[in-house]
Formats: structure tokens, C-alpha cells, sequence
């Protein structure tokens, strides 16, 4: 019954964060249009006056808004992780207890891992309990800001997919992943590096090669820890 309300929980919680991915990305588009103020672009001209090709306080609102859909992401994702490892233990524990659940159990986690690796994409609406039994990674990190013509561009990624995977990194507890998501640019430049987001709840498979090009860095994207 526990098992069973906090699979329901956290359903509820990966349903309302991907709204607050869709809303965060709508105005992480809108902010960075060409010529537009960026995510934290000066919203002065150069002799110090307001600028008149920008609404300046639609400007504010938006980063405002932005930054509370950001911090209310932070500690939904956090709470979502949470209980996914709680999930993680009662399953474990079940198996534990049961040597013919432990064989169903796994019998079943054979096909649901079979079908992710025939279909490159995983389309759903919304998630489902086997959506929450089958997740093994979670997401570490979002992608907050893309250049145009950067390596991430032309190789796929988009603004607010959630990494779940870089080359050799992934989750864990304690961790700076950012960084160690940096050196692994560094580390595989020139190589395609096997990454997986989810994408507005769809998981999905690119690959990605570090490179240098007219801007800085080798990936020409930014990071925020999840």
C-alpha cells in the first residue's frame, strides 16, 4: 500500500515537473531570440539607458518567473529522486524475501529493457507505474542555454532536455557532476560521446562530439544541476 501511494506521488510529481520544463523552455526561447536580452543580457544600451528595442519589464517578469519555475524544479526533481530510491529499496527487499518474485521481477525488467533498446525513443504521454518501476538513471543535469551553430545544436540537443547520461556519467550521490561532465568534453573531444535525455517525458538516445567552432568551449551549451 506504501509501495503503491508512493508510486502514485511521485507520478504526480514527474507529470507537474514536465509542465515546469515546458513553461521554463517556452521562455528560455523566448529570452533568447535573436537579438533578444538573453537569459541575464544587460538590459541597458551603452549610455546607460533603457533599451528600446526590448520590453523591460516584460524582460523582468519573465526572468523573475523563470527563476522560481527553476528553484520549485530543483526541489521537485530532488523529491522525485527521493522516492525513486525508496522505490528502489522496497524492491529490492521484496526480491530479498522471495526468490520466485526475484525471477518474475527480473523476467519482467528483461522485456521492459528490451524494448527500450529496440526503440530508440520512448514516446508516453504521462508516466506510468512501470514508467517509475523500470527508471535504473536519473537525470543530473538540464540543458539551460544552447548557442546557435554550437556542436550540441547541430548534434541535437535541445533546451531543457535533462541529461541522464554523458558519455560515462551519470547520477550519483555527492557528486559534482558538472564537472565531471566537463572533463569528459574535454576528455572525448573530436568523439562522439552516447548520450541520453528525457525529453518532455520521452527518453531518448543522441550522440554528441566535443568540438572546437566559432564559440567557446567545445559543446557551446550550458548546464544546470538538477
Amino acid at each position: 500500500m506504501v509501495a503503491t501511494n508512493l508510486k502514485s506521488e511521485t507520478m504526480k510529481l514527474m507529470e507537474k515537473r514536465s509542465a515546469m520544463e515546458l513553461e521554463m523552455n517556452s521562455i528560455i526561447e523566448r529570452l533568447c531570440v535573436p537579438g533578444g536580452p538573453g537569459l541575464s543580457g544587460n538590459l541597458l544600451d551603452a549610455e546607460g539607458f533603457p533599451r528600446p528595442d526590448i520590453d523591460i519589464p516584460s524582460v523582468r517578469s519573465e526572468r523573475h518567473r523563470l527563476a522560481e519555475l527553476r528553484n520549485d524544479h530543483k526541489q521537485i526533481s530532488e523529491k522525485i529522486n527521493e522516492n525513486i530510491q525508496l522505490l528502489h529499496s522496497a524492491r529490492l527487499a521484496d526480491r530479498s524475501s522471495s526468490s520466485k518474485d526475484s525471477v518474475n521481477q527480473n523476467s519482467l525488467m528483461d522485456v521492459r529493457v528490451g524494448h527500450v533498446s529496440s526503440q530508440n525513443v520512448i514516446m508516453r504521454d504521462s508516466p506510468s507505474s512501470m514508467d517509475v518501476d523500470g527508471l535504473v538513471s536519473v537525470p543530473f543535469a538540464v540543458v539551460d542555454e544552447i548557442a546557435d551553430a554550437s556542436p550540441t545544436a547541430e548534434d541535437g540537443l535541445q533546451l531543457g532536455d535533462q541529461i541522464v547520461k554523458f558519455g560515462n556519467v551519470e547520477y550519483q550521490v555527492g557528486q559534482n557532476l558538472l564537472e565531471k561532465l566537463a572533463s569528459e568534453a574535454r576528455a572525448n573531444e573530436g568523439c562522439a560521446v552516447p548520450v541520453t535525455v528525457m525529453r518532455q517525458g520521452a527518453a531518448m538516445n543522441l550522440t554528441v562530439t566535443p568540438r572546437t567552432w566559432q564559440g567557446r568551449g567545445l559543446l557551446g551549451c550550458s548546464f544546470r544541476a538538477l
